[in-house]
């Protein structure tokens, strides 16, 4: 029997990665719903686009892609946020995050509180809480959804989007806590905490901020899931890196499938792992589905 798809909707930032040789649509959250999509999920972006002509590229784009553009707002005032991005040797991004763009001017709306309402898991992060508009309406969004709505915060770190304030409330908003290897001591310092293993840093956050789950990610190296039960280390996958660029957020989408349907840790992380893998062996954060089914494909692995 094929599996029930679930309401999974990444809220926050939707924007043009713009590369040296072109640019992509992309934004953590709107990658995340792409990838939910592909799982089987109903992935829904929730964000803003201005009434420009990226914007309207943008809301063509997520046709083309099977999304719903149905909870992107447009905005006549700010433009369509974009990020300059360069990727190095190994794969790696750095990116140049445009300012004072429609997903900082996110609306609460009623449409948006239904939403909220319907929603089976809600990803969100940090650098779309960058303005104070945005934070607002993003925290209403969680505040409304239901009590059994799984909310994973992934930190996602971007320059210096984030602040104590951000991090600490968006935590205690959460449920779920993503984070990269590089990102974890950071947090833990801006936290006032100690930081020494991954595992014990990552038991601190689930005590202090009431949570059901942690997970470190560590690159090409894999990823540790911690609850207050039980540790599960994936050593993760190789595969020939083309870029990393939403990788990160493949493996979120990944994790929220599987908590979904309450798979074991172990094949939740096993799941998470190969779907971060397969978007690091493609050309940008929204890969083309591949011919025979995603999860087909991630199977090969």
């Amino acid at each position: 029997m094929p599996e029930k798809g679930h309401t999974a909707v990444g809220i926050g930032e939707l924007l043009w990665d713009v590369f040296p040789t072109g640019k992509q649509l992309g934004g953590a959250p709107a990658n995340f719903a792409y990838i939910c999509n592909l799982l089987g999920n109903r992935g829904i972006p929730a964000s803003g686009v201005g009434t420009d002509k990226l914007g309207e590229e943008a809301l063509a784009r997520l046709e083309q892609l099977g999304l719903t553009a149905e909870f992107v707002q447009r905005d006549d005032i700010h433009p369509t946020g974009a990020v300059r991005v360069q990727v190095d040797d190994q794969g790696q991004p750095a990116f140049q995050i445009a300012e004072n763009v429609a997903w900082d001017c996110l609306e609460w709306t009623a449409a948006w509180q239904q939403l909220a309402v319907d929603a089976d898991a809600i990803c969100f992060g940090t650098l779309a809480q960058r303005s104070s508009q945005s934070r607002r309406t993003i925290r209403s969004f969680l505040q409304a959804a239901r009590h059994n709505a799984i909310r994973i915060f992934d930190v996602n770190l971007r320059q210096n989007f984030y602040s104590v304030e951000i991090i600490a409330e968006s935590m205690r908003l959460a449920k779920v806590v993503k984070l990269n290897h590089e990102e974890l001591p950071i947090v833990m310092r801006l936290l006032g905490c100690s930081h020494r293993r991954a595992v014990d840093s990552a038991r601190g956050l689930l005590a202090e901020f009431d949570l059901n789950l942690v997970c470190v990610t560590r690159g090409n190296s894999g990823s540790i899931l911690i609850s207050a039960s039980e540790c599960n280390e994936h050593s993760g996958f190789k595969v020939k890196v083309a870029d990393t660029v939403g990788a990160g957020d493949a493996f979120t989408a990944g994790l929220a499938h599987g908590l979904l349907r309450g798979r074991p840790l172990a094949e939740v992380n096993d799941l998470a792992n190969r779907c971060g893998a397969w978007v690091a062996s493609q050309r940008g954060a929204m890969p083309a589905a591949p011919a025979k089914g995603l999860r087909q494909r991630l199977a090969e692995l």
